[in-house]
């Protein structure tokens, strides 16, 4: 008999696992990477430029070297800008070595990352327009006024960006997700401030979904005027697959859907039932709840317009192996058809 509180752990580790598909918030967790000596020489290379910048701020400060008042004035607010900028890459740095490198999530890093650079970009533009102008009043004003301009001028850039923001919050697809965006479908691989970009599978060229070997591009304003079909939901990631083969009405239909139910059944394994015992925990948290969904692979008899019957095949597949499982369950379920042509009359067998 199993241990009462094993059972109650693990059904406190589903529900959480529910949970957390349900938010879409899940991530492929890896062990943290040691710190590299290259990031550590690039933090010391920081620290070392600002003390100089120190040095000489306080050698413009003391006047030890005369210089015009006008040109000292602006070679020490260059100084200080310079040192707040070495101030933010520092700062952004020891957030990427010290921090986002400890995450388990591969892909909170990527999203991390790209908002530390976000921020730490737009306060250097900051810093420097500051530079330029006679104070930070006026670089502000400055700023607003140039983003302004800037709004009307680059409304589809600006909106891509808002497109990004979305991105991240809400999580329509991720880094390694494979999706379905307009007449794009493929493979996530960089999510960037303006755009995505695709690695193709299937496209004009194929009939099945190996990849094409293109990359699309599509703005990230996209995600807000299009629907987005994801095959990467993160706690199941799979999609139902049919597998269609015609038989003669006076064929042993009940032989029929025992074979493919099998061959089916071998080809994607224990991983379905388990798969699709959780899927049924996350439709119960939904209105659909009362949705049937079988743990192994059904078989399904239509008639068929040529007067033949059509017998289809359900199962459930990841949709990166769909193809090949296709293709492993056609070979074995024409081997084993065939090898009954006394109660299997296939096509081929009927025409003699």
């Amino acid at each position: 008999m199993a241990d009462p509180r094993q059972q109650a752990e693990e059904e406190i580790e589903r529900r959480e696992d529910v949970r957390v598909a349900l938010k879409q918030v899940t991530g492929v967790e890896r062990e943290s990477k040691p710190v590299r000596p290259l990031e550590l020489a690039w933090l010391a290379t920081y620290l070392l430029l600002f003390a100089a910048l120190a040095v000489l701020l306080y050698l413009l400060r003391f006047d030890v070297v005369e210089l015009p008042p006008r040109l000292d004035a602006f070679l020490e607010r260059l100084t200080l800008g310079g040192m707040a900028v070495l101030t933010v890459l520092t700062a952004a740095k020891s957030v990427d070595v010290f921090v986002l490198r400890r995450l388990e999530s591969r892909v909170t890093q990527y999203n991390l990352r790209r908002v530390v650079g976000a921020v730490a970009a737009l306060l250097t533009v900051t810093v420097i327009a500051s530079v330029l102008s006679a104070s930070w009043y006026t670089a502000l004003v400055s700023l607003g006024v140039l983003s302004v301009i800037l709004g009307f001028a680059l409304q589809t850039p600006i909106l891509s960006f808002i497109g990004w923001i979305y991105i991240l919050v809400r999580a329509p697809y991720r880094v390694g997700d494979r999706i379905r965006i307009g007449e794009a479908t493929g493979d996530v691989i960089d999510v960037g401030y303006l755009d995505t970009t695709l690695w193709e599978f299937g496209g004009e060229y194929l009939s099945t979904d190996h990849p094409s070997g293109r990359v699309i591009k599509f703005p990230n304003s996209l995600v807000l005027s299009e629907p987005v079909f994801s095959y990467s939901w993160p706690l199941f990631p799979y999609i139902w697959n049919e597998l269609s083969f015609q038989v003669a009405y006076d064929s042993d239909l009940p032989r029929v859907a025992e074979i493919l139910k099998e061959v089916a059944d071998r080809a994607v394994g224990e991983a379905m039932r388990e798969r699709v015992r959780v899927f049924r925990e996350i439709l119960a948290e939904t209105p659909v709840d009362q949705l049937e969904v079988r743990e192994e692979p059904a078989v399904f008899f239509r008639v068929s317009s040529n007067t033949w019957i059509e017998a289809s095949v359900r199962y459930l597949v990841d949709p990166k192996r769909a193809g090949r499982v296709k293709t492993d369950i056609l070979a074995a379920a024409l081997e084993r058809l065939n090898a009954e042509p006394d109660r299997v009359l296939l096509p081929k067998s009927n025409m003699r």
